[in-house]
């Protein structure tokens, strides 16, 4: 039985009342629009629930009448997981399951409802004393459902981990209506399958997650942050062995960077000044957060011995806070500074950290055989293995041709990133974007597993429709 529209707005009013429903096409503009616009299709309708029965309620009734939803929540995604696929689904929205259940600082630990968003968990933690250490670009928009069910990486994985490992349990609301109650905090507990780790970063195909109990940590008393000129990605990858021999996990971030990326955003004046030391093709942001009891000093004396090495040519200690958020500014609009540079091809990919120079200058050489002038702006978790291999198109092209040839960019650096032994997909998902893609790369007996538990999770397919599996 197929619904139409003016069927299945009175039912979820009837259900959520009418100030918890959106169906008029404008208002419906800012859940169906994705942050890249590359996904354009209607929904029947937007549900607001404000409670966790209320979200019940809605996957009983779409159970019933066979109607399709798409879990969402700050609609920060990259992959078109968060919006329609086909243009007969329902959106349900949990950015109103907002608030504080739990916190226990001594026990490291808080329980928050999903549409929390990131920066607002950030502020919870601060409160108590605490941090949570999950940073990504859009924290202030995204949600902890969202940041979970895309199992979000950010700038500090290497050191506290993604999502997944900062999240101790979850409660959900699976495509029956019934609620999953994994809301434990327990460090250990080995009484079979791990069913939190899989809601996670299921990007709402398995179920809805209306809650998370996540890890909170000692605030540090310091950050050290320095900008480092470095001659290539094979003497950044030296200077990590030697900053990670040196700190440890107190090295929270290393992140490489180019210049074609600072340059972008001094011409485009999204930094009013260049933050580095000098011109350099290669630059590394590197910050050691000290404990509380710590000694600070010790990133001065590593980036002389650096020095020494010659693996650093100059760069730029940070002195003040004002200087430290100048040198993640240009970190963090890589990424946003190349929409304004004109069209741009992007790939989230992983691979092994040692073979990272080699899949930049691999997959730089493939991409500009392809499409002869691209230019390349590859940048970000070096520490990880984790790079945003984006490219411009080349100087003065027509911006809609460029995108047309994407197809062969995109095999040429995703054959070298396969060969090096890495994913198509590191820390941004699958959603609808990569799906034809993860049934060409991924191992045939793990896709048969992920269909099976989807098929026994979501007998009915009624979550999330065509994305991940396709």
């Amino acid at each position: 039985m197929t619904l139409s529209r003016d069927q299945i707005v009175p039912a979820l009013v009837q259900l959520l009342g009418e100030n918890s429903v959106v169906s008029a096409s404008s208002e419906m503009a800012g859940y169906i629009s994705e942050p890249r616009r590359r996904f354009h299709r209607q929904a029947q309708a937007v549900a607001l629930p404000r409670t966790v029965a209320e979200v019940q309620a809605v996957m009983e009734w779409a159970l019933e009448v066979g109607v399709h939803i798409v879990p969402q929540a700050g609609n920060t995604g990259l992959v078109g997981g968060q919006v329609p696929l086909f243009g007969d689904e329902v959106i349900v929205s949990i950015s109103r399951l907002k608030g504080v259940r739990n916190v226990d600082a001594a026990a490291g630990h808080m329980t928050l409802d999903a549409g929390t968003t990131l920066q607002e968990a950030h502020e919870i933690a601060e409160e108590a004393g605490m941090m949570f250490p999950l940073y990504i670009a859009s924290q202030g928009s995204a949600r902890i459902g969202g940041v979970l069910g895309s199992n979000a990486g950010g700038v500090q994985v290497l050191s506290y981990g993604n999502a997944r490992e900062l999240c101790l349990g979850v409660e959900a609301v699976m495509a029956d209506g019934s609620i999953y109650k994994g809301l434990n905090a327990l460090r250990k507990d080995n009484t079979g399958y791990d069913l939190k780790d899989l809601l996670v970063g299921s990007e709402g195909t398995l179920g809805i997650i209306t809650a998370a109990t996540l890890k909170l940590f000692p605030k540090p008393d310091a950050h050290e942050t320095a900008l480092l000129n470095v001659a290539s990605p094979r003497a950044a990858l030296e200077l990590f062995a030697m900053m990670r021999a040196r700190a440890g996990n107190t090295l929270t971030a290393f992140e490489l960077m180019p210049r074609i990326g600072i340059d972008f955003q001094l011409k485009h004046k999204m930094i009013v000044q260049d933050p580095t030391a000098e011109m350099s093709d290669w630059y590394v942001l590197v910050e050691i957060s000290v404990p509380k009891g710590g000694v600070t000093g010790g990133l001065s004396k590593a980036v002389e011995d650096a020095f020494g090495a010659g693996l650093v040519s100059n760069g730029i200690i940070a002195e003040s806070l004002s200087q430290r958020e100048a040198f993640w500014s240009a970190r963090e609009q890589m990424s946003e500074v190349q929409s304004r540079e004109g069209a741009s091809i992007k790939h989230d990919v992983s691979v092994p950290v040692a073979a990272v120079p080699e899949l930049i200058a691999r997959g730089s050489v493939a991409a500009q055989k392809a499409v002869p002038g691209i230019r390349p702006v590859p940048f970000g978790h070096l520490g990880d293995g984790n790079i945003h291999f984006n490219f411009s198109q080349p100087e003065g092209a027509d911006g809609k041709a460029f995108m047309d040839g994407a197809a062969a960019v995109h095999d040429a650096v995703y054959g070298v990133v396969l060969e090096l032994g890495g994913s198509v997909s590191a820390e941004h998902g699958i959603g609808q974007l990569k799906t034809g893609l993860l049934k060409q790369v991924k191992d045939p007996v793990a896709l048969k597993m992920m269909k099976a538990i989807k098929s026994a999770l979501d007998p009915k397919g009624i979550l999330n429709p065509g994305k991940v599996l396709g």
